[in-house]
């Protein structure tokens, strides 16, 4: 199977609500995918989200960044997955997301030669998984409606967006805190709006009310690495990190420094699956629990990242995998099935990307 043909195209689909965050608003879907066709006929999936204040990419610059690596893979066998896969991430620096989008289409087609679905061919067993749902961020009542409408549609775990104003990311989280029972996990995502100090008294002003959320989730910015240290070491609160960690590199930085109880691996930071699993992998050596999650993706990236967890779940056990559950239409199916916070993976070979 020689990789006869790359093409894109773009993936579209209205959200439900606005999602929103302390770095950005967005209305509508609208990803990148790529297509990897074989000489044979078989054909690979792959997509990813432009982020531009988290990864730096754009529409635009992923496009160029396919366009680039191309004549590098292109005529390539596919049982060359080794030597095709450091083509793509020497052949040019960052591009993150690009590279992501590339790898799993990649994935797709190696699963696919395999006659297996991409799990089992990563050596994983799980098929059932549970996620969060996200509450974005607006005012408190508006949270707490979408908390409770959250509950009513059966998740257990809420992930609540903050980070603009921290006196009010405070009256939020009590907030929608009394509002729900006692059997309700929140995890709260401030996205990089808080300084150290802050997220210290913050957190401390919540501990005292006996909220002690699951995690904060990177409450400062994503180079400021000393920060995250201070705040673990006076806190109660579990800290995840998210924008901070891009690479294995990065991660090991981090948990060498004792600066973070959990990691949070997505495929859009560490270039796609490969880096990934070892990213993992590295946690597990640090005895140290992961988190999958995505950015605003679509079906074939949150596929993507169901079967990493499925081939780690030893190591990955919180899913923020809920990105799907927020289109307001699913224009492509695939190997993973929703049951609102319930998730799970069909026999389908490969991905099992399917366009309606």
């Amino acid at each position: 199977m020689k990789i006869k043909d790359i093409r894109i195209s773009t993936l579209k689909a209205p959200l439900k609500n606005p999602f929103v965050t302390s770095l950005r608003r967005v209305e509508a879907l609208e990803d990148l995918v790529v297509i990897v066709e074989c000489d044979d006929g078989t054909i690979g999936y792959g997509e990813g989200a432009p982020t531009p204040v988290i990864t730096g990419e754009t529409m635009g610059s992923m496009v160029a960044a396919i366009e680039y690596i191309k004549p590098f893979i292109i005529g390539t066998d596919i049982e060359e997955f080794g030597i095709i896969l450091n083509n793509i991430h020497t052949s040019i620096l960052k591009n993150t997301t690009a590279k992501s989008a590339l790898e799993i289409a990649l994935y797709d087609l190696k699963a696919k030669s395999a006659r297996q679905p991409l799990y089992q061919m990563l050596g994983g067993t799980k098929t059932s998984f549970k996620t969060d749902i996200t509450i974005s961020m607006g005012d408190i009542d508006k949270m707490v409606s979408d908390s409770l409408d959250a509950v009513d549609l059966g998740y257990d775990t809420l992930k609540i967006k903050i980070g603009d104003n921290p006196q009010k990311d405070v009256e939020r989280i009590i907030a929608i805190h009394e509002a729900l029972n006692e059997n309700i996990t929140l995890r709260l995502d401030a996205n990089q709006g808080w300084t150290a100090q802050e997220s210290v008294e913050l957190l401390h002003a919540l501990e005292k009310k006996d909220i002690i959320a699951e995690f904060i989730e990177q409450p400062v910015a994503a180079d400021d690495i000393e920060g995250l240290r201070y705040i673990k070491e006076r806190v109660q609160t579990p800290l995840l990190a998210d924008e901070s960690i891009f690479s294995v590199k990065d991660a090991r930085r981090l948990l060498e420094m004792e600066a973070i109880d959990y990691v949070n691996i997505k495929l859009a930071k560490t270039a796609g699956i490969t880096q990934a699993l070892a990213l993992a992998e590295l946690s597990k050596t640090f005895s140290v629990k992961c988190m999958i999650g995505c950015m605003l993706e679509g079906p074939i990236s949150v596929a993507a990242g169901v079967h990493v967890a499925s081939a780690k779940a030893d190591i990955i056990t919180m899913l923020d995998l809920d990105a799907v559950s927020l289109l307001a239409s699913h224009p492509v199916r695939t190997s993973i099935l929703f049951d609102e916070s319930e998730i799970r993976l069909s026999e389908e070979i490969g991905l099992g990307v399917f366009f309606e």
